[in-house]
């Protein structure tokens, strides 16, 4: 019956192509609608994974003051000096001010919180879960914005990496009734970060389905690798913190070297400019293809030759847990949770954080067909796939 359902509520950003994004979508497609009746408040309403969103879940309408904050300066100005909306005006030029103060993107989203949240509208209906999942924002509308029983925050990187003003932040983290890391070695830290916090702080990894990548991953796409090249393929948001430059310096050091390799990039992100543009000055560019956001990754990173991610620091790596699935050879820079996911020389390759590094483990996989051909066979015969997580997800929502 509907009315003995719980009623949950989801807070993210948006929906574009990140691993935040893509592991709540992997979560609704698995939660039981029996028992629990969904609705989702999504910032911005923008993303692939849209249309990946199970029928049940409820998505609530965009708040108004938003296309105001996410549209350029000077249109977003424009739009609200004709629609008479002085608030618009104000955040827009507070916006301004703050990132010209901090250059970090995180400190001003931080700080702009305080002025934002006046503009946002609390949600008239009552919960039994709200869950904030994803840092910052999600996490401060979910204190500031909603009546639950039972909230929760959804941390998915780790925090220190990101720079953030903690002291900002303990105040919603107090808030909270739990808060929810992605990986053991995130729950640690974080629990020596906040000890005072450290009861509330519990790990539940991010869902994959094996039976839904492998089948998605068969499905047909209008693309074909050229086989003669050995085609590297890399996941995720086009941004700084991923290490891209250093990647696209380590395809320069191997194309130099007479190796006959390609680079394609699924994703998007502000980096992607300035991407092409060292492309085009190491004269690589046409070793380097960008794909573009793309709803099913796995139909191409099933036939891809290798796959890279090459970042300065993650969570847990969705992209690179749905590799491993797929059984691909694998090259990752020796960020703090790598060894958590990758046991170099068995199930991958974990390069030093520098581009010479990285090039040396790909030329490793390209000139040795038999290291490849462990490293798929290791991944074949170890079991991936964390749907038994949502059991920790239910437990979580039910102790309350």
């Amino acid at each position: 019956m509907a009315e003995n359902k719980k009623n949950l509520l989801f807070i993210i950003n948006n929906l574009n192509c990140g691993g935040a994004e893509k592991a709540l979508v992997s979560l609704l497609q698995t939660i039981d609608y029996s028992k629990y009746a969904i609705d989702l408040f999504v910032f911005k309403h923008e993303g692939v994974f849209f249309e990946n969103l199970p029928k049940e879940v409820v998505i609530l309408e965009e708040q108004t003051i938003v296309p105001y904050l996410y549209s350029s300066s000077k249109s977003a100005v424009l739009k609200a000096i004709k629609r008479f909306d002085f608030s618009a005006i104000y955040l827009r030029i507070v916006l301004f001010l703050l990132s010209k103060k901090y250059k970090s993107g995180v400190l001003q989203e931080q700080y702009f919180w305080k002025y934002y949240s006046k503009a946002l509208s609390k949600l008239e209906k009552e919960y039994d879960v709200a869950i904030g999942f994803q840092e910052k924002n999600p996490i401060y509308f979910c204190v500031d914005k909603v009546i639950a029983k039972n909230k929760i925050g959804w941390i998915h990187t780790d925090l220190e990496k990101l720079q953030l003003d903690f002291d900002n932040d303990i105040y919603y983290f107090e808030k909270l009734n739990h808060i929810v890391t992605v990986s053991d070695g995130l729950t640690e830290r974080l629990q020596i970060r906040l000890p005072e916090l450290s009861t509330k702080i519990v790990t539940i990894e991010n869902i994959i389905s094996s039976k839904v990548i492998n089948e998605l991953s068969k499905e047909s796409i209008d693309f074909e690798f050229d086989t003669s090249f050995f085609n590297i393929i890399y996941v995720g948001r086009i941004a700084k913190e991923k290490g891209l430059f250093m990647g696209l310096e380590a395809l320069k050091i191997l194309i130099e070297k007479g190796h006959q390799v390609r680079w394609y990039l699924i994703g998007d992100g502000d980096q992607k400019e300035a991407l092409l543009n060292d492309a085009k000055n190491y004269g690589v560019s046409e070793y380097l293809f960008f794909l573009g956001l793309k709803s099913n990754p796995y139909a191409y990173i099933s036939k891809a030759s290798a796959f890279i991610l090459p970042s300065f620091f993650e969570g847990k790596s969705i992209s690179l847990e749905e590799a491993k699935l797929l059984h691909k050879p694998i090259v990752v820079t020796n960020f703090s949770s790598a060894k958590d996911q990758i046991e170099q020389g068995v199930t991958g390759l974990i390069a030093d954080m520098n581009a010479i590094s990285i090039a040396e483990k790909l030329e490793q996989l390209i000139s040795n067909s038999s290291l490849q051909e462990d490293l798929i066979n290791n991944l074949k015969n170890t079991t991936f796939g964390t749907e038994n997580e949502v059991t920790k997800f239910y437990n979580l929502i039910s102790n309350g």
